[in-house]
């Protein structure tokens, strides 16, 4: 959708002038903070009818907090014997410390400076923003449209807390591109799986090596120095093109050579270590193998992770996944965007409608539900992994899906669990996102009644008791990074269910 800046500078009597980059990267660092905040720990009080925007919570240690909007909240503000005072992110970061040691009993030094780091680093992206030439291909810039990132994490942007000066040069949403950097691989110690042959076409390897590309990144994150001083590993340059970084920030996408390619990044961005894990890696070619299968002859794409070749001395420090371009998978004159850029609003991005809203949830939601019924296949279906295409009105026409490394089968899962897995990434963090955007640029429309209409044409018994639960799994991003639980151990709690309504 066209680009609508949520965070413009808030005017606050209470507050000394502070620039423009200043208060945005606040407002954005903020929004997805309050989110968890407010969802995970707060209890929401009696909105009376006649107070607007503002809504007021009570914290877990007694605080009062009042904020304005609902779907990316603002302007915090918490209740002294004064009246309402603003918080700033430093307060707002401190008074969320807080509370969740009232809450949780533990404590947790370590999130609190991501939470510090991801404002700063939105500062710098802001700052770089206003310098750089943002990408005319429609796909690129909607893929590096994510100031906000992921709306219910405590520290959406953070970079590992490294000096900007080392990862702003690859930041998607400061429209980044670079070459990439060309290493030789001693072919004695190179690990390959699946088809890598895109690998051999970047650049020429010298006799008895194999080429290997490398995240430049990377490769100031990790020592191979011994590596490199015994010949286990040569350096031979750059590409001679540019790559982009997409929104997963180590995914890149070289439009010259229509490739992806997916790198380790020894870097904490959300909850995991973004390394490229052994295991995921030994697993890919199953669950690749099987989300494949299921999209075959479909309307929906697959964008195949087809393979991978690494080093076996730093098997997932040097590892790169070669994924499919959008050549034999988006239809003819339809162009692909990002669903999450759709809904974070870029420059030219479709302005949706009820009719563009059906378009868009049969496009969507059928391949994922089809996947799952009938292949056993639970895809990761979230904003982040989820493509729509559009035609040349703008009007969804085709979905395609990525990211093998999140799918699950329900050969190695219960299904109850791949279920919810499912709900929580289609329905939680995709669709309740983008049906929250048209209610608030299309005053007067209501979502929902299209989404029960095309959930209820798939004849499951998961459907059906989805139509009518009270709840819905919201996923607990805050207190599983204050608890230091695992990236992937997913922990929900129950939300209120907009399905669950008179079926129309």
């Amino acid at each position: 959708m066209e680009r609508v800046d949520p965070f413009p500078p808030p005017a606050d009597d209470n507050a000394a002038p502070r620039d423009d980059v200043t208060a945005r990267a606040d407002a954005y660092a903020a929004a997805p903070l309050l989110n968890c905040l407010l969802r995970e720990v707060a209890e929401p009080l009696p909105h009376p009818g006649d107070a607007g925007e503002l809504r007021v919570y009570r914290l877990p240690g007694g605080t009062l907090l009042r904020v304005r909007g609902e779907r990316r909240p603002t302007r915090p503000e918490v209740s002294t014997d004064g009246g309402w005072q603003p918080v700033r992110h430093p307060e707002l970061v401190k008074l969320v410390a807080g509370e969740l040691v009232h809450h949780t009993g533990l404590s947790n030094p370590e999130l609190p400076a991501e939470m510090i780091d991801s404002r700063d680093a939105v500062a710098a992206i802001l700052a770089a923003r206003a310098r750089a030439t943002p990408p005319t291909d429609p796909y690129l810039l909607s893929e590096q449209s994510l100031l906000t990132g992921h709306p219910y994490h405590p520290a959406p942007k953070a970079r590992g807390g490294g000096p900007v000066a080392g990862w702003l040069p690859y930041a998607p949403e400061a429209h980044a591109r670079f070459p990439l950097t060309l290493l030789g691989v001693r072919e004695d110690t190179v690990v390959d799986e699946g088809d890598t042959a895109a690998l051999d076409t970047l650049g020429t390897a010298p006799p008895g090596y194999r080429l290997l590309p490398a995240h430049p990144w990377q490769l100031d994150l990790v020592d191979l120095a011994d590596a490199f001083a015994d010949g286990r590993l040569v350096r031979l340059g750059t590409t001679g093109f540019d790559a982009w970084p997409t929104a997963a920030i180590r995914t890149l996408y070289a439009p010259e050579r229509d490739l992806f390619l997916k790198f380790s990044l020894d870097v904490r961005i959300t909850n995991d270590i973004r390394r490229l894990w052994r295991h995921d890696l030994l697993r890919l070619r199953t669950t690749d193998t099987a989300a494949a299968r299921a999209f075959a002859g479909g309307p929906a794409a697959w964008l195949s992770d087809r393979g991978y070749r690494t080093a076996d001395f730093a098997f997932e420090e040097l590892a790169v996944l070669v994924r499919d371009g959008f050549h034999g998978h988006v239809r003819a004159g339809a162009t692909p965007l990002l669903a999450a850029g759709l809904v974070e609003g870029f420059e030219g991005g479709p302005s949706g409608g009820a009719d563009w809203w059906e378009a868009y949830l049969r496009a969507v939601v059928p391949p994922a539900l089809a996947a799952f019924a009938d292949h056993g296949v639970v895809l990761e279906a979230h904003l982040q992994n989820t493509l729509v295409a559009v035609d040349a009105d703008g009007m969804p026409v085709q979905a395609l899906f990525r990211d093998a490394e999140g799918v699950k089968l329900l050969s190695d899962v219960d299904r109850a669990a791949g279920w919810e897995r499912l709900v929580y990434t289609l329905v939680v963090n995709h669709l309740c996102e983008v049906a929250a955007v048209l209610a608030e640029r299309r005053p007067g429309l209501d979502p929902w009644p299209a989404v029960r209409r095309e959930l209820a044409r798939h004849d499951l018994p998961e459907v059906r008791a989805l139509l009518t639960s009270p709840t819905l799994p919201g996923k607990t991003n805050l207190l599983l990074r204050w608890t230091g639980a695992d990236g992937a151990d997913a922990r929900y709690l129950p939300l209120l269910n907009p399905l669950a309504g008179d079926m129309i």
